[in-house]
């Protein structure tokens, strides 16, 4: 059928845009996904959605769409936690692998999912292959207590080819934020969410509402989940789509955090990691109190 008349309604600009529906954009997502539509159409619905951003109900809608693509993680007998992890390193070390060990250390299945996006920071993943967890060969059950890294083309190869339009035309499209807010698994989950700006933050708390997510939404460490271990952050909790503080932000940045590396390449990071894991160094506030919170909501998944 083509997307033509739902570009014509979202790419009339910032001010004359209407935005669609949570079924008009199940369907032109699902469009996408399924690669019946044309190279230019996928172009146009990239750009026009940049200019006019994602409501909420779009944003279940895209998601509506996803959920019915995916290739699932299946079910265990304790919800999985998923740690989105499209970012990487840029100024500070990648602490996404150690919140997910620090997780699994707990007893809770954690799944890491994430492909590069950007193609100058250092990977989770990477990370994670230097602490003896390579990414899946192949979808699969992940144990408790253990952690398991998904490339994003496992879940489902045209998300990827989604993410990696913006190599093309060097922006973010609605992909980039499905990745961030969808469950990949049949079973119970707390998705872990994060934002680096404020409209971000309110668009995914309105999704997570939608959808009945059970999720956790915080301000990130530069566009990973794990929390800025320097601060500490306003934390949401949702339970089955419904919301609660947390935690309240605090004013302030620490100077220096214990053992905190300043180089962020992988051997350093992977190094720092299994000292905190080992107890040779202290595990960062920030990030203790995060997984505190995760295990509650896991709790009540």
């Amino acid at each position: 059928m083509g997307i033509s008349q739902y570009i014509k309604e979202i790419g009339r600009g910032a001010r004359g845009a209407k935005p669609l529906t949570r079924e008009q954009a199940t369907d032109l997502f699902g469009q996408v996904l399924d690669g019946t539509v044309t190279d230019l159409e996928i172009g146009g619905f990239c750009l026009a959605m940049r200019i006019k951003g994602e409501t909420p109900e779009e944003m279940a809608g895209f998601l509506d769409a996803t959920h019915a693509r995916l290739h699932h993680i299946p079910a265990g007998d304790r919800p999985l936690v998923v740690l989105p992890s499209y970012n990487g390193a840029r100024k500070l070390p990648v602490l996404t692998p150690l919140l997910a060990l620090l997780l699994a250390r707990e007893g809770l299945p954690v799944l890491v999912h994430g492909s590069a996006t950007e193609t100058a920071r250092v990977l989770a993943s990477n990370v994670l292959a230097a602490l003896d967890v390579p990414p899946m060969a192949a979808i699969g059950p992940i144990a408790n207590g253990t952690v398991g890294f998904a490339a994003t083309e496992l879940l489902n190869p045209a998300l990827k080819r989604l993410l990696d339009v913006r190599r093309v035309v060097g922006l973010r499209n609605p992909g980039h934020s499905v990745v961030k807010l969808m469950q990949p698994t049949a079973g119970p989950a707390v998705v872990v969410g994060s934002y680096t700006h404020p409209e971000y933050a309110r668009v995914m708390a309105e999704t997570f509402e939608l959808m009945g997510t059970t999720a956790l939404l915080s301000r990130g460490l530069e566009g990973e989940v794990v929390s800025d271990p320097r601060r500490t952050a306003q934390i949401d909790g949702f339970a089955r789509g419904v919301r609660t503080e947390l935690q309240a932000q605090a004013s302030g940045t620490a100077a220096e955090v214990p053992g905190l590396p300043k180089e962020i390449d992988v051997a350093t990071t992977a190094g720092y990691t299994r000292r905190v894991l080992n107890g040779e160094l202290p595990v960062p506030e920030a990030i203790a109190a995060q997984v505190g919170h995760i295990k509650q909501l896991a709790s009540h998944a």
